[in-house]
């Protein structure tokens, strides 16, 4: 096939790229490199069968001419991180709503399979253990910048929806739970790479709330294979599917499994959301994904625990910090 990969730079569409060219597929990579990084893609950057074009998905016409004679659009490019949505919230919004609705229109339009990398922020405050596809959105206000994200890709799922009804577009949502390994950073506000930092760097690693928020985390390259399985699937398409880990831990037992997994000598400290995000701000207390369509479509598994993800995590930082020394 040939493939497009929006966010071909960043985290998982770098690993997707890895793992599309190793299948034997061409892809042309689209990234503004806003977040993405190209030493991301240094391992496949002199690769035949990758083009890289710097560029957004907010450009209606370099999208149109990417996709045409494409057979699969990957749609990964997104404003995401807690950070960058507190920050820069409008811009983040005109990204994944106008954004996707461009890569949408071009995938429809060029007949190509379509999948959108959607989010476990779908299901807002909803504390249902083993959220299922069809669960109830429990969200807080629009007024309040925390839920905008959550808001976006929910307009994003509607659009694909009347696109695959309206338009015969074949196309699949995946539902991301907290996808965490090498090449993740904590600038953005993800949590692991952030702890792990912290921990190498003998900094304390800060908790934000109560600590004792339970999250399940899900190794990338667990997710990226199921990404390219369900863009192949048939019975997929039209579907919503969420893919990650039944794993549970609090972020409290997280931390000290971190510091453990380093061996460090760093404490932990406390910070309110306010501290944090400032005013706007909610946490959700628990978030387990039910991923037996998953499973039942594509045959996904989980198969890296926690402690193995922690541990990919540790070996890519101290990588990144060693070459930082040596520069």
């Amino acid at each position: 096939m040939k493939c497009l990969v929006t966010g071909a730079a960043g985290f998982i569409g770098s690993h997707l790229v890895e793992e599309l060219l190793a299948a034997g597929h061409i892809v042309v990579g689209l990234d503004d490199f806003s977040t993405g990084r190209e030493q991301n893609l240094a391992a496949v950057a002199s690769h035949p069968g990758l083009r890289m074009v710097r560029g957004s998905v907010l450009d209606r016409q370099a999208l149109d001419e990417l996709t045409a004679g494409a057979d699969c659009v990957f749609h990964l490019a997104a404003a995401v991180g807690a950070f960058v949505i507190r920050d820069k919230t409008l811009e983040s919004l005109q990204t994944n709503i106008h954004g996707t609705e461009n890569v949408v229109a071009a995938a429809s339009r060029y007949r190509a399979r379509l999948l959108l990398a959607s989010t476990s922020e779908i299901y807002g405050k909803n504390m249902t253990i083993g959220l299922r596809e069809d669960d109830d959105r429990i969200v807080g206000s629009p007024l309040r910048s925390r839920w905008s994200y959550a808001e976006a890709k929910a307009i994003d799922e509607s659009l694909v929806d009347a696109y695959v009804r309206e338009r015969g577009l074949n196309a699949v949502i995946a539902r991301l739970f907290n996808t965490v390994g090498p090449r993740q950073t904590g600038r953005y506000g993800m949590v692991i790479p952030r702890f792990v930092r912290q921990a190498l760097t003998g900094e304390p690693l800060t908790l934000f709330g109560t600590g004792e928020q339970i999250r399940c985390f899900c190794h990338v390259a667990d997710v990226t294979p199921a990404l390219v399985a369900l863009a192949a699937s048939d019975k997929a398409n039209g579907r919503a599917v969420n893919l990650g880990s039944s794993e549970q831990v609090s972020i409290g037992e997280l931390a000290r499994r971190v510091i453990a997994a380093t061996c460090s000598s760093s404490g932990i400290t406390r910070a309110s959301y306010l501290e944090a995000y400032g005013p706007g701000y909610e946490d959700m207390q628990r978030r387990v994904p039910d991923c037996a369509l998953a499973a039942e479509l594509v045959g996904f598994r989980a198969t890296r625990p926690l402690d193995e993800i922690i541990r990919s995590v540790i070996a890519d930082q101290q990588s990144v910090l060693a070459a930082t020394v040596a520069g």
